[in-house]
């Protein structure tokens, strides 16, 4: 019989290697014993599994639960057992019958950290194991004294199906059979100092709905491939245009504490995005994460979509609606830091396991967020293996990645004295860029086509530039830079504007530097910033005049495009995450002009080579004039690699009209009017080159041998497409 110091450890949840004790074992003298934990049993019997006949009643040793006995074979067999509480029995499999789940090849690559798929390994995974169907658990607690699992499987009681450690990878497991997808299930964890917690699952494939904070087993995903032509629409030469979406505000149904489902989303945005002829849908993060406020940039879980709208298959069958209307689907995705709530991964098992113990490496002053620990070649797994699973288990197309300048720095946004430089007496975070590195290598090598994208607003050289050159391998760079000096300019009155000209030009001395994506994101229309309307200046005519002609600008401008929703239709108020936009501006002609222009220029995009196919090439680019400040006016061209596509962009930012202004022009021909902000169409006032077209004269003018002379509207900005 065990040792009574053992039994106790069992019945206090404070044994580190419950393996050891429960389950079958032989004595010293051959004999086999069933050892079995069975709180508020009353009776514990073995049953042989081949014949389903009784084979012997386990003795109660403790009252807390603790049954063994001695069984009538001399070889080890496959049996149940027969628990009966008095008032009902149920016949179960004990889970301490079967052997390790995780394979030597799996506990190596984890204690590398080189394990291409951890999310395989770690979590809870619905499995059939000699022929028993169940879920098998792993999760990463090196410095735990003993690990549970529990659930509304097992009264949430830690007692009753305590895990094995594999220590050579500091990774508990346990196969727990009858567990089904959709339980809800936590890791209780008991620390070295003896204190215990109850903790979500960092690799849990689901979540409940907050403010609940279990963990869910998921029914498992295949694998979705890549198509073709989703990898042509991320190529750097495509036609790019974003539209940035908070799912819980896009369109919020009535009643409180409503969000939509992944259907009811896939049956309204997919086909609205479409229609106004975007290539991708850029989702704001839709992990788990505790706080609306945070619009999901506070994850308490990478590997969970929020159960907000519903299970991860819903978001399955939305990503696949979206790839059906030939969008692409974009996630914001954040391993620069997470919150300390206690059910997540601060102090998991009760060390600073994903984080920095020191606070001035391992807490973000700003959001008062913890940092990852990028050293840690195990957290580095985690974060890679979650980027990895987004795109093969969803079918994703790529990631916006954010916060990456915060990475990138030791010292970011701290004075002197609360930082730690590197190992180099630098500020650069030389394990974050090693990691950076690592995470784009891999993406690109295992899911080739995917495109990841850094909100990135330093100067740090090569964000977008491969990582054998030296860059960080990002494919695109969001242009904070171009963002914010050009809603500085576009914000000032037009009397103003002839002293300022710089500020709508100076993008074009870095344009070719990154591969630069231009966002007028959300991050633009929030926190008291106001809508992009609310910005323009002047009356409500101006307002939406110069709307139209920052929009046909950004358009025009070299780099991919990025719009926040609502502000396609110049939502009048400032975006509130609580409440869904205002749909119904929509009646009023000058925001559907805005719409109606929005869905021109991205039909634009799309049809002219030489407004997306050179984004990154200095080449593509030409200017004609940027020295008519005193009008407020600039010119450029916009060229294919044939030179046979060209696009000319003339803007006048004050309101007023100038008839036959002449602008030089490369080559003989028409100059046909595709864009033109100031059109009736849009809201304008329809001032325009007659018949929409200029002829090319022999007349030089802007060191060009041509020339045209166009009737240029007022805070409006015109395309002509050059045709032969």
């Amino acid at each position: 019989m065990l040792d009574s110091d053992q039994v106790d450890l069992i019945c206090s949840a404070r044994h580190g290697d419950p393996f050891s004790v429960l389950g079958l074992h032989a004595d010293a003298d051959g004999g086999l014993w069933v050892r079995s934990m069975q709180p508020d049993a009353a009776l514990v019997t073995v049953i042989d599994a081949a014949t389903g006949g009784p084979l012997a009643g386990l003795a109660l040793r403790d009252p807390r639960g603790f049954f063994e006995g001695q069984v009538p074979r001399a070889q080890r067999f496959a049996y149940r057992l027969m628990v009966d509480s008095g008032l009902a029995r149920a016949e179960i499999e004990d889970p301490y019958r079967f052997g390790p789940v995780l394979g030597d090849t799996d506990l190596w690559l984890l204690s590398e950290g080189t394990h291409r798929r951890p999310y395989e390994a770690l979590g809870a995974h619905p499995r059939v194991i000699d022929g028993v169907a169940g879920t098998a658990f792993a999760v990463w607690a090196p410095n735990a004294l003993r690990v549970s699992v529990t659930g509304n499987f097992n009264h949430w009681d830690g007692r009753r199906h305590p895990m094995r450690k594999r220590p050579q990878a500091g990774v508990w497991e346990i196969f727990l059979p009858g567990v089904e997808a959709g339980a809800h299930y936590k890791y209780e964890i008991c620390s070295a100092d003896g204190a215990v917690d109850y903790r979500c699952d960092p690799y849990g494939r689901q979540a409940e709905l907050r403010p609940a904070t279990a963990s869910v087993v998921a029914a498992p995903l295949q694998t979705v491939s890549m198509a073709p032509a989703r990898r042509r629409a991320n190529a750097l030469d495509a036609p790019i245009s974003i539209f940035e979406v908070h799912l819980p505000s896009w369109r919020r149904p009535s009643g409180p504490d409503r969000f939509a489902g992944w259907d009811e989303l896939a049956d309204s945005l997919p086909p609205y995005v479409a229609d106004l002829g975007f290539t991708h849908i850029e989702l704001l993060p839709v992990s788990e994460h505790p706080l609306d406020e945070s619009w999901g940039y506070q994850p308490v879980g990478l590997y969970a979509p929020t159960a907000r709208h519903g299970d991860p298959a819903g978001l399955r069958r939305f990503v696949e609606r979206c790839h059906g209307l030939g969008l692409g689907v974009l996630l914001d995705w954040v391993p620069a830091h997470f919150p300390s709530d206690p059910h997540g991964l601060v102090r998991f098992d009760g060390t600073h396991l994903y984080e920095h113990a020191d606070p001035r490496e391992g807490r973000h002053p700003d959001w008062g967020t913890l940092i990852f620990n990028y050293g840690r070649r195990e957290v580095r797994n985690y974060l890679i293996g979650s980027a990895l699973y987004w795109l093969e288990q969803f079918g994703i197309d790529g990631l916006r990645v954010d916060a990456v300048a915060s990475m990138l720095y030791r010292d970011y946004s701290r004075a002197a004295g609360e930082w730690v430089p590197n190992a180099c007496g630098g500020r650069e975070n030389l394990e974050a860029i090693d990691f950076l590195r690592c995470m784009n290598d891999t993406l690109h090598r295992e899911r080739p086509g995917c495109i990841t994208i850094a909100e990135e607003s330093t100067a740090f050289a090569g964000v977008s530039r491969p990582t054998g050159s030296g860059g960080l391998g990002f494919d695109f760079k969001w242009n904070m830079g171009w963002m914010h000096d050009t809603l500085r300019y576009f914000s000032r009155d037009p009397v103003h504007r002839a002293h300022h000209q710089n500020e709508l030009t100076f993008g074009l001395v870095y344009a070719f530097h990154e591969n630069f994506v231009l966002p007028l994101s959300h991050d633009e229309v929030v926190h008291g910033k106001g809508s992009l309307l609310s910005r323009m200046p002047g009356d409500r005519w101006q307002a939406f005049a110069n709307l139209r002609a920052l929009m046909a600008f950004m358009w025009a401008h070299p780099g991919k495009k990025l719009l926040f929703m609502g502000s396609e239709f110049a939502q009048p108020g400032e975006w509130d995450e609580r409440r869904g936009l205002d749909w119904g501006v929509l009646a009023d002609p000058m925001n559907s002009g805005v719409q109606r222009l929005v869905r021109d220029l991205n039909l634009t995009l799309r049809q002219v080579p030489a407004l997306h196919e050179r984004d990154f090439e200095p080449a593509g680019f030409e200017w004609i004039d940027h020295s008519d400040a005193a009008h407020s006016v600039i010119s450029f061209l916009r060229i294919d690699r044939s030179r046979h596509s060209v696009m000319l962009a003339v803007c006048n930012l004050t309101p007023m009209v100038r008839p036959g202004y002449r602008v030089g022009v490369p080559a003989p021909g028409t100059w046909m009017e595709r864009i033109n902000t100031d059109s009736r169409h849009y809201g304008g006032s329809d001032v325009g080159t007659p018949l929409g077209a200029a002829q090319a004269q022999p007349t030089g003018w802007h060191h060009r041998p041509y020339s045209i002379q166009i009737n240029l509207p007022p805070l409006a900005t015109v395309l002509l497409e050059w045709t032969r």
